[in-house]
């Protein structure tokens, strides 16, 4: 028998509200969470705007040992996944724990604690010769993304198949992929997937001031980010986390879990072309959507909505209107596509995670997400964006795909079709 992955429990720490129910409010409303930075002093650099989370790690639920040891983004992650987790109504202590595993993806890992503990440490820089009693005891964790895994693996009590991924901006999709394939292989029954992200510090904001890649618009943050938009100056930094529980689907239909979709199919890709340049083509993003796709059984015409890359560089999204063009044919000019970067940023690792939750939220309230600030479309973006404002729509069919630095291309398609033919889940 062929074995599926269901998507049982969503979960969501996002720029404009923690939790599943904020997060469908902004995306309903178009609402743009990007502002000021606040996370420390921007005075001096290019871009000074970000789409930070409003977040306290105490109001959250982390005890204060548990948030002593994490960095932001990790903290971001334990509070998602234990939403996700309480949504799925799994009882961990009834499941086998070398059965449950966890996927996790990030980017960039520890940058909020490295850098703040090395700026104390060094005196603020001016000294080569740090004083090591000035760091925190658990900066040791933040050399390497390991500690993303290993902290949820323990919240959750898995034993089985534990791994975080780090491909870029493709790292939440992957991690999601990679989860999937464990449970359609028979690895696991149960995977806690997603990503997290912190990266809102001074070092990773001077990395992409010096690469230009983001907006200018320090004066009107909320209008920054604006995808397919003839105005584009560049993406807007993010941070956040989204994880999901996948379950094989026997197994969550044997004790009666809510269903919202299945991860149909999962493909990635690489273009073998530029550490951070995109082929105007598309070819490679194309191959990624064709093979998803082709893995869930469906096709360009079985396709309700598209949840883009969409960073709001012109690189990006030239390259991902040929990309659909290709890979959708004709039908690329029927099916909606937006860009939910337009209201809670690009947050890296974690965005493909944070898009495919938006995309299983937007799948239960039949809505299709708009792209904000798109006022002014880019003649060579010439499909339906979804400028401005939501739109209702039965979705049963979703392709969401990413693009990251190393030439990364990555697609996951969500289906729910085929638990409308069988009737038999309670489907959100």
């Amino acid at each position: 028998m062929t074995r599926a992955a269901a998507v049982t429990g969503v979960g969501v720490v996002a720029p404009g509200g923690t939790g599943r129910k904020a997060f469908t409010e902004l995306l309903a409303e178009g609402r743009t969470a990007t502002r000021a930075i606040s996370l420390f002093d921007p005075e001096g650099f290019r871009s000074r705007i970000a789409a930070e989370c409003d977040f306290d790690p105490a109001l959250a639920g982390l005890p204060a040992h548990e948030a002593a040891r994490m960095d932001r983004y990790v903290q971001f992650a334990a509070v998602a996944a234990r939403e996700a987790l309480e949504e799925s109504g799994l009882d961990m202590d009834a499941e086998d724990p070398w059965r449950v595993g966890a996927s996790l993806g990030s980017a960039v890992g520890g940058t909020t604690l490295l850098e703040s503990d090395y700026v104390r440490a060094s005196g603020g820089g001016a000294t080569w010769e740090v004083d090591h009693e000035r760091a925190s005891p658990h900066l040791h964790r933040v050399f390497s993304p390991a500690p993303l895994a290993g902290e949820i693996a323990t919240l959750a009590g898995a034993r089985g198949v534990v791994h975080t991924v780090s491909t870029g901006c493709t790292s939440g999709l992957d991690a999601v992929g990679y989860a999937c394939q464990a449970i359609r292989e028979g690895r696991a029954d149960v995977m806690i997937a997603g990503a997290a992200e912190s990266p809102v510090s001074p070092i990773t904001v001077a990395c992409f001031d010096a690469i230009r890649a983001t907006s200018v618009r320090n004066d009107e943050p909320a209008g920054a980010s604006r995808p397919f938009d003839a105005e584009r100056d560049g993406f807007v930094l993010g941070e956040g986390a989204a994880v999901l529980v996948l379950e094989e689907l026997e197994h969550a239909r044997r004790r009666g879990a809510q269903v919202h979709c299945v991860v149909g199919g999962f493909a990635t890709r690489s273009n073998a072309y530029h550490m951070t340049g995109l082929t105007r083509e598309g070819v490679e993003l194309a191959e990624a959507a064709e093979r998803a796709m082709e893995q869930a059984g469906r096709g360009p015409a079985d396709i309700d909505y598209v949840n883009a890359h969409g960073s709001g560089t012109k690189q990006n999204d030239r390259h991902e209107t040929a990309a659909f063009k290709r890979a959708l044919g004709e039908d690329a000019y029927r099916v909606p596509v937006s860009s939910i970067k337009s209201m809670v940023g690009h947050s890296l690792g974690a965005i493909g995670a944070i898009e495919l939750a938006a995309c299983v939220l937007a799948m239960n309230e039949s809505m299709v997400p708009p792209t904000a600030n798109l006022e002014n479309s880019d003649p060579e973006c010439d499909l339906d964006y979804v400028p401005v404002t939501a739109r209702e729509g039965r979705l049963d069919t979703v392709l969401s795909v990413g693009s990251g630095f190393g030439g990364f291309q990555s697609a996951v398609v969500l289906d729910r079709t085929s638990l409308r033919r069988r009737g038999r889940e309670a489907v959100a």
